[in-house]
C-alpha cells in the first residue's frame, strides 16, 4: 500500500523556524534568503558546503556520453554538465529512520 507523503513549503518552514527561535517570521524570512544565496554561492565558486550530521551541497560533473534519441533510436552525443547535489549526513539519515531529530540547539528564547 503506498503512503501518502506531506511536503513542507518554505511558508510552513518559516512558520516552524519562527515558533522554535521566537523570531519574527519576516526575519526567519531574510535570514533563509541569506543561507540559500550563501549555499548558492560557494557552489558557483566550486566550494562544497558541509554541515556535519546535517549533510553536503557539492557540484557533481557529469561526463559527456553518448545516448539514444527516445524517439528515433538515433544515436546522440549528450554533453558534460554540472548539478548539485546533496548527500545527507550520519544524524540526518538517523532522523529520518526515526532515530533522535535533534540536529542542533536553539534556545527558544525571543531575539533580542
Amino acid at each position: 500500500m503506498a503512503t501518502t507523503r506531506k511536503t513542507v513549503g518554505k511558508q510552513e518552514l518559516i512558520s516552524e523556524v519562527s515558533h522554535e527561535t521566537g523570531m519574527t517570521n519576516r526575519q526567519i524570512e531574510k535570514v533563509m534568503s541569506a543561507f540559500i544565496n550563501a549555499i548558492t554561492n560557494a557552489l558557483k565558486r566550486g566550494e562544497d558546503v558541509r554541515f556535519t550530521g546535517f549533510g553536503t551541497f557539492k557540484i557533481a560533473q557529469r561526463a559527456a556520453r553518448k545516448g539514444r534519441h527516445p524517439r528515433t533510436g538515433e544515436e546522440m552525443e549528450i554533453p558534460a554538465s554540472q548539478r548539485p547535489t546533496f548527500s545527507p549526513g550520519s544524524r540526518l539519515v538517523e532522523a529520518a529512520k526515526g532515530g533522535h531529530a535533534g540536529m542542533g540547539r536553539t534556545s527558544g528564547r525571543k531575539a533580542a
